[in-house]
């Protein structure tokens, strides 16, 4: 049982982490798509997804609306910020006894407001509003934990 619990502690973390990395990586890399005309948009978002460990669909343009559905809000997508605060909330739900209820409604309340879509005039918002999370989750442990 410890050893259960021990595993969701960790997975919690390191979903949050990965969560807020993500965020920022695409909130630079969407940037430097919109500020550098001379990039080759289809080119830069096949290796971003490369590097992220996604699949990289072949056959397909890419572009910056692609690669934030991909990366930002597919739920079925292990590299993505949507699947991360969805596994981060399950592995609270494994831990439940032992998760502070603080940290059990941040995480339900992240999961519960994830957007299905974000608009491309709001895709700055909404990496803040990870990072934002991910930072109140990060406090809420430090702030139980010993």
């Amino acid at each position: 049982m410890l050893s259960r619990i021990a595993e969701s502690l960790f997975w919690i973390g390191r979903y949050i982490e990965r969560s807020d990395g993500t965020a920022r990586i695409l909130d630079v890399h969407l940037q430097l798509l919109l500020e550098d005309p001379w990039i080759e948009e289809d080119l830069a978002c096949r290796a971003l997804l490369s590097v992220m460990g996604s699949d990289v669909p072949e056959g397909v343009e890419l572009n910056r609306e692609s690669v934030l559905s991909i990366l930002a809000i597919d739920r079925a997508e292990p590299a993505s910020i949507a699947y991360s605060l969805g596994a981060a909330r399950e592995n609270a739900r494994r831990a439940r006894e032992i998760v502070s209820t603080e940290l059990w409604e941040c995480l339900n309340t992240t999961r519960a407001r994830m957007p299905r879509r974000v608009p491309t005039d709001k895709v700055h918002e909404f990496f803040g509003w990870v990072r934002e999370r991910s930072a109140l989750a990060v406090g809420i442990i430090e702030s139980a934990t010993s």
